[in-house]
């Protein structure tokens, strides 16, 4: 299932978060009882549940190592990332370096993104919405766009 919502959340001096119910359902198992945090893209935190996160590795899997900026961009992803196991009550640990890299004060927003989900300090998530609320039309078409183009080979970039 998509993951979905959003969701205004605090952040402790011990850099924790509370994850809501509905995502950690969909994020843990019986078997499964970790979350991967991980550097996300536009300077916020992505959360993947652990097969998300091994789609994602796949995935990047592909990419050519032979350019410097895929190099520099794997070193910096993979060395950031983590695997952290909410507590009893529903909270993860975030890594220092991540809250660091996503600029998290204590007012957080967790949205969900289909397959992941993400924190974000919740003033930079305001200005993402009023920069892009007004243009829901046009950046669903452009998604739309991009789902129905061929992608790009390694050979094309």
């Amino acid at each position: 299932m998509a993951l979905t919502g959003t969701f205004d959340r605090t952040i402790d001096e011990k850099h924790r978060v509370a994850i809501p119910k509905s995502m950690r359902d969909e994020f843990l198992t019986d078997d499964i009882k970790k979350v991967y945090v991980a550097p996300g893209n536009d300077k916020c935190i992505a959360i993947y549940s652990e097969g998300s996160f091994e789609e994602y590795a796949e995935k990047l899997k592909q990419l050519s190592s032979a350019r410097s900026e895929v190099r520099n961009f794997l070193r910096i992803f993979y060395s950031q990332a983590e695997g952290v196991e909410p507590d009893k009550q529903g909270r993860i640990r975030l890594p220092g370096r991540l809250v660091s890299f996503a600029m998290l004060q204590s007012q957080v927003v967790l949205v969900g993104v289909r397959d992941h989900a993400e924190i974000w300090e919740k003033s930079r998530w305001e200005e993402l919405l009023s920069a892009h609320a007004e243009d829901f039309d046009e950046l669903a078409l452009a998604a739309m766009e991009s789902a129905n183009s061929p992608p790009v080979s390694q050979t094309d970039t």
